[in-house]
């Protein structure tokens, strides 16, 4: 059998909110820690997503000077074809 040694009256006061405090601070510790986790996923979420989408970026669209260069061939052939047009007009 344990030996229960009594405690005065006023301890017992502070015991009992000295528990209620360390469940308060448990329960606080816990719910921040379960925001802090839900907070930590959305994270990953959004940088696996803006991952995905800069892959998709780059496979889907052109680069403003690749256009640029590529619309100065165009442009280039139909002056070229004009030319040949106004030619075959002359003649």
């Amino acid at each position: 059998m344990a030996l229960q040694i009594p405690l005065p009256p006023n301890l017992v006061g502070a015991m009992e909110l000295q528990y209620i405090a360390d469940g308060v601070i448990a329960l606080v510790g816990a719910t921040f820690g379960w925001l802090f986790k839900i907070v930590w996923d959305a994270i990953k979420e959004l940088q696996k997503d803006m991952k995905e989408t800069n892959q998709t970026i780059h496979e889907q669209y052109v680069r403003k000077d690749d256009y640029r260069i590529d619309m100065a061939e165009i442009k280039g052939m139909f002056n070229r074809i004009m030319d040949k047009l106004d030619n075959k007009v002359d003649k």
